[in-house]
């Protein structure tokens, strides 16, 4: 008995739809909103504006941050590995502990620093790209501890 030949455009007849039937090809970019909805707010605020004295503002904050030497860095860090230390931010001291967020994927914490910096008024500076998973993945190379991360925090905005 003769077994009945498939043709290249018959398999891609039938396998296009079956791919988008069990959820194959690309996958949608983590919604940086509803991840810092989640993770985030609690303490940063739905608005950024953060908590006096224990959390700080990130809303016209974060692009200080990524404008410092070593800033976007050090934003990587913060929320790979959390944050311990006494903070100043536009002339208010804060003392909260911020913790790791790297149970979250590359791609998430990317997409939640992109939600950041672009929030609020915030705008990334002149010549800054947005973060990439990639970033994010080589800054997790580097374990750190919140204190060493602490101590990562740009000189001009201690």
């Amino acid at each position: 008995m003769r077994q009945p030949v498939l043709l290249p455009s018959t398999l891609i007849r039938l396998g296009l739809p079956l791919v988008a039937l069990l959820g194959g090809g690309a996958t949608a970019a983590p919604d940086g909103k509803a991840l810092y909805t989640t993770n985030c707010a609690g303490c940063h605020q739905a608005t950024g504006q953060g908590v006096a004295g224990a959390f700080p503002p990130l809303a016209g904050h974060v692009p200080d941050l990524l404008a410092a030497s070593g800033g976007r860095a050090y934003v990587a860090h913060v929320v790979l590995y959390g944050l311990q230390g006494q903070i100043n931010v536009k002339g208010k001291t804060y003392n909260g502990a911020m913790p790791a967020f790297g149970q979250l994927s590359d791609a998430q914490l990317a997409a939640i620093l992109n939600y950041v910096s672009t929030s609020w008024s915030n705008k990334l500076p002149k010549g800054q790209k947005p973060f990439t998973a990639a970033e994010l993945t080589k800054a997790r190379q580097t374990k750190k501890t919140s204190a060493q991360v602490h101590a990562l925090r740009p000189k001009t905005l201690k």
